[in-house]
């Protein structure tokens, strides 16, 4: 993977972005961000009180990811980001950061995403967002530096074919 330095870890909610994202981070000794830690409090009180966030509420989000994006990839730094992503206008924004960005998209069949969610605790995502993420999904474009990856019972496993993914880019 000689050319992606930021890689952003894609995908909904219950999706494995963040533990992917750590994985992925300690393999390839990059810097890793949970995009979640950049929302303002606002975000957080909404999506928790099961309001879906629109556009408005996610571009200073989004901004505040890519400027941490830029700022890293200024002191020359390799990042991975764990960000939902969900739309190619947010990916275009993280873009800005890093054109050779490279998105790594977890995709999760919706049992599975249920079951995760129905077993998630401490996180201020509810269940109740699913089918509005879901909705809002748009997969990444065959113009995108994207790959796709299903993941499997084990988070190491899918962490080593978004490796695989990776390493076969240009």
């Amino acid at each position: 993977m000689k050319a992606a330095k930021s890689v952003v870890v894609m995908g909904v909610s219950a999706s494995g972005k963040t533990t992917i994202a750590n994985l992925l981070g300690a393999e390839l000794d990059y810097r890793v961000l949970d995009a979640d830690d950049l929302h303002p409090a606002a975000n957080v009180e909404k999506m928790r009180a099961g309001i879906p966030l629109d556009d408005a509420d996610r571009a200073p989000w989004l901004r505040k990811v890519a400027d941490w994006i830029g700022d890293q990839r200024a002191q020359g730094v390799g990042v991975v980001v764990s960000c939902s992503a969900l739309r190619r206008a947010y990916r275009d924004v993280l873009r800005q950061a890093d054109a050779q960005i490279v998105f790594v998209w977890l995709d999760v069949d919706r049992d599975t995403l249920e079951q995760r969610l129905a077993h998630r605790r401490g996180h201020f995502m509810p269940a109740s967002l699913l089918d509005d993420q879901l909705e809002t999904l748009e997969p990444p474009g065959e113009d995108e530096r994207a790959v796709r990856v299903a993941p499997s019972d084990s988070a190491q496993d899918t962490a080593d074919q978004a490796i695989e993914a990776l390493s076969r880019l240009d």
